[in-house]
C-alpha cells in the first residue's frame, strides 16, 4: 500500500532523478531545493521513496510545481496524480478570502496529458504564450 508522507532525503530526490533520467546535481543542493520547498509530499512503498513532488509557493499570487517524479515501475497506478492533487490541495487550503494563485509548472514532453486530465492549460494557447526556461550552470 503506498503511503504519503512529507518527508524525502536529498538521496532518495537525486535516485528519483536518476531512475526517470533527469539530470543530477550536488547532494548539497538537493537539500536547499527540499528545504526551501513550501511542500515536499513522498510516495512510499513499505519505506520504499517510489515518488515525490515539491510545491513551491511565494505566499502570494504565484506557485510552481516543480519535480513530479514517479519511479517507473510504479508509473499508471495513481501516484503522480495523487502527488499533484495533495499540492492543489495544500494551495487551497492555504489561501486566504479573495486570494487568486496561479499554479505554474514545466511537464516533461509528451506528459501534457497528464495535468490537463488535472486542470492544467498547455501553453502557448490563444491567450498565453510558451514557458520558458534558463538553466545556469557554473562548471567546477
Amino acid at each position: 500500500m503506498i503511503q504519503y508522507v512529507d518527508f524525502i532525503s536529498s538521496e532518495e530526490y537525486l535516485g528519483l532523478r536518476r531512475k526517470v533520467k533527469w539530470f543530477e546535481f550536488p547532494l548539497e543542493e538537493a537539500q536547499a531545493g527540499i528545504d526551501n520547498s513550501y511542500m515536499v509530499k513522498c510516495a512510499r512503498d513499505n519505506g520504499k521513496a517510489v515518488g515525490v513532488v515539491r510545491l513551491l509557493w511565494d505566499g502570494g499570487y504565484l506557485a510552481f510545481l516543480a519535480d513530479v517524479i514517479v519511479d517507473p515501475e510504479y508509473q499508471g497506478q495513481g501516484i503522480g496524480r495523487k502527488l499533484v492533487e495533495c499540492c492543489i490541495s495544500r494551495i487551497r487550503d492555504d489561501m486566504k478570502p479573495g486570494y487568486k494563485v496561479k499554479m505554474c509548472l514545466l511537464a516533461a514532453k509528451g506528459k501534457e496529458p497528464f495535468y490537463e486530465k488535472l486542470g492544467f492549460v498547455e501553453r502557448p494557447n490563444d491567450r498565453l504564450g510558451a514557458g520558458m526556461d534558463q538553466l545556469f550552470i557554473l562548471e567546477e
